[in-house]
């Protein structure tokens, strides 16, 4: 009977894993689904300031701005963007992986406590690290890509990239490693933000429309990519909230069929053994009485 008690009891216990990582699964999917929806709305905004500077940069005819300059690398600036929570399956592992293969100087910014612990426990140089919540405001995220704005201007890094999770489909998020400073080619940049499959949307940009601008063209190319900038990463940021959550809805999806064939596993047993035990009990009383005869 210890044996069938032993069993009953592992049952218990994998049920009681099952509901909670059932509820984690409809969680995740409940935020996955807000993280899609505020990805794709801010995307359109990403694209249109790619058009309006491409638009800007087409009605000018010298460009002089430090974002926008090409300079020898000597060190790289990389943001990392990780979550802060495991159960999301391989997600941050393909992230690191990626981290293992970066060669040459280079200096990292941290997003998300799993990251933060990759780059200590490898002894990359880790400059700065920051925490971003579920909601990933805008406000949030401006320190971050500020920071990295400031770093490149003051020359402490020759370039910005962001490494983080792509969000590709429920089931596929890549790690990918963007160089978005400095800005170079406004076409490769729309290539980043656009959804595999889509025509580039800056191939119309042909405009021979005499246009206005105030307070001035010069002003407006002063600021602009920064905003551009700015509004990309955050881009980034919702991208790889979704990845995250759509990570681990299919972790726990697949933790929850694994119970559920567990539980099936362990009553089959149960059964069996409650089977053999009713027997041998039939057995001894049959032979109980035969002895008494």
């Amino acid at each position: 009977m210890s044996k069938i008690a032993h069993i009953k009891r592992r049952i218990k216990s994998v049920k009681n894993t099952r509901q909670i990582t059932r509820a984690m699964q409809l969680v995740a999917a409940s935020k996955m689904k807000r993280a899609q929806d505020r990805a794709l709305a801010s995307r359109d905004y990403s694209l249109l300031l790619a058009r309006m500077l491409h638009v800007a940069i087409s009605h000018t005819s010298e460009i002089n701005h430090p974002l926008m300059t090409e300079r020898s690398v000597k060190k790289r600036g990389i943001l990392l963007i990780s979550s802060d929570k495991g159960l999301c399956g391989a997600m941050n592992a393909n992230l690191f992986r990626s981290v293992a293969e970066i060669e040459g100087e280079a200096d990292f910014v941290s997003v998300g406590r799993k990251g933060k612990q990759f780059l200590s426990r490898a002894d990359k140089n880790l400059v700065a690290d920051f925490t971003v919540s579920d909601k990933v405001g805008y406000g949030e995220v401006r320190p971050v890509i500020e920071f990295l704005i400031k770093s490149y201007m003051d020359g402490e890094i020759d370039t910005v990239e962001v490494l983080f999770p792509r969000f590709v489909n429920t089931m596929v998020q890549e790690p990918v490693t963007v160089r978005i400073l400095p800005l170079l080619n406004l076409e490769e940049e729309i290539d980043k933000l656009k959804v595999k499959g889509e025509e580039n949307t800056l191939d119309e940009t042909e405009d021979d429309r005499e246009i206005k601008y105030e307070p001035d063209v010069e002003t407006i190319l002063r600021d602009l990519p920064e905003l551009f900038i700015k509004q990309e990463v955050y881009q980034f940021f919702l991208s790889a909230k979704a990845s995250e959550h759509s990570a681990r809805m299919v972790a726990m999806k697949s933790a929850t069929d694994n119970a559920s064939s567990l539980v099936d596993d362990l009553t089959l047993k149960f059964n069996k053994a409650r089977q053999a035990a009713i027997t041998q009990e039939i057995l001894e009383i049959a032979a109980a009485t035969a002895s008494n005869k």
